[in-house]
């Protein structure tokens, strides 16, 4: 089975979470309410210097899919 890049998510236990879970390597959820960011994957030292590098691009990808999902109720 196939899953885009990023999926919406929501739980009524957290109401005002929003949650985009990126479903690429490297794996993660984002809230964008807070910008809190966890982790599917165990990083080693080599792979944090990477990810510190790629993190900023992903968070700001995983920012425009919410814009963009966002934009397609309200039309």
């Amino acid at each position: 089975m196939e899953f885009p890049k990023f999926l919406l998510g929501d739980n009524t236990d957290y109401p005002s979470a929003i949650f985009i879970v990126h479903t690429e390597y490297p794996r993660f959820i984002i809230n964008l309410e807070d910008d809190e960011v966890q982790w599917f994957e165990e990083f080693t030292t080599d792979d944090e210097k990477e990810l510190e590098n790629e993190t900023e691009s992903l968070i700001k990808q995983a920012t425009a899919f919410y814009d963009r999902e966002v934009s397609r109720y309200e039309d």
